[in-house]
């Protein structure tokens, strides 16, 4: 009850914010080291968009990967209107595909930029069961396996890019309250590649609750290796986004009407994961679960190193499997 009333008055946090503020708020006064990369999914619309006119705008280079290429080129012009100096550099991508994500990562790697910052924020709702090209339901294959695929074809740079200037590297994965929807009878891993029951709010909070677990394991990998390079997760909030829009109709409409008060604007919705990815208060801090820029609590799920550890070995075996890598170790 107590956090429910912080966040409809927009009381601040420890961290000094809370639910009102926005993601140019929480970096007003971030002093970054240098110009620093940072990699954002999701960032033709929406919460990614916004996190990327900010991070531009505080001088970050950013790297948008997308599927549309005319909509992410309009992103860039938009930002680079409002900030002449910024850096936007766009690459192609699609999040479902694994061969896809292998080529984005070969074609940004091959242009030698360092990597800062990667912020795993895109995400697909799908209302009736659908499929990517690997055989996988779209919702876990692009919110989750897309963006783990991602995460380990990048880490290593990060891992280097960190050792070599000293700047620690930062991951944010972009989850939602809605994971600790998700029972334990109901997260299964080859359930969630094929399932046989489809329900798209279900399989959506699966994917995100695998998200946390992500951020959980590779946290413990990272500080095992005293790589200097941190991974969170981050529930942005409830914002009338893409996401959310897929829901149409008379009642959802009505509903966010009565709910206005509620719903968080889009700059709102970026502030934590912004804060996250720029703040020297997150500095170090890895394994967490924010929201309103404030470090609180997740299911007891997604707490779960066990859990955490059994899906990220699946993952990175499956992955291995479809793409012919070389045999993942357990």
């Amino acid at each position: 009850m107590k956090e429910t009333l912080r966040y409809l008055a927009g009381l601040a946090g420890p961290s000094g914010y809370g639910s009102n503020s926005t993601a140019e708020q929480v970096t007003e006064d971030c002093s970054l080291p240098s110009q620093l990369t940072a990699i954002i999914t999701g960032a033709t619309s929406g919460i990614g968009a916004e996190t990327a006119r900010v991070m531009a705008k505080r001088g970050v280079r950013v790297i948008i990967p997308a599927r549309d290429l005319k909509k992410a080129g309009e992103m860039k012009e938009r930002i680079q209107k409002e900030s002449p100096k910024a850096e936007v550099i766009v690459l192609e991508i699609d999040l479902s595909s694994f061969a896809s994500i292998k080529r984005f990562c070969s074609e940004f790697l091959s242009l030698g930029l360092p990597l800062h910052i990667l912020i795993n924020n895109a995400g697909k709702f799908s209302h009736k069961l659908e499929f990517s090209e690997d055989k996988i339901e779209m919702s876990f294959a692009t919110n989750y396996l897309g963006h783990f695929l991602l995460t380990e074809l990048l880490i290593e740079k990060m891992v280097e890019t960190a050792a070599q200037t000293g700047i620690q590297g930062r991951i944010i994965n972009v989850s939602s309250v809605i994971h600790s929807w998700v029972k334990r009878d109901g997260f299964r891993f080859n359930q969630m590649l094929n399932p046989k029951n489809y329900n798209g709010t279900r399989a959506y909070a699966q994917s995100k609750l695998a998200n946390i677990l992500h951020a959980k394991e590779l946290a413990r990998q990272l500080k095992a290796r005293n790589a200097r390079v941190t991974i969170n997760a981050v529930h942005p909030g409830i914002v009338k986004t893409g996401i959310i829009r897929d829901h149409k109709g008379f009642i959802t409409d009505s509903l966010f009407f009565i709910a206005s008060k509620l719903l968080k604007s889009t700059s709102q919705g970026a502030s934590t994961t912004c804060y996250v990815g720029l703040s020297r208060k997150t500095e170090g801090v890895s394994g967490k679960y924010y929201a309103d820029c404030n470090e609180c609590s997740c299911s007891s799920m997604a707490n779960d190193e066990s859990e955490a550890h059994n899906l990220w070995r699946q993952s990175r075996a499956l992955i291995h499997r479809r793409l012919r890598l070389p045999a993942a170790a357990a």
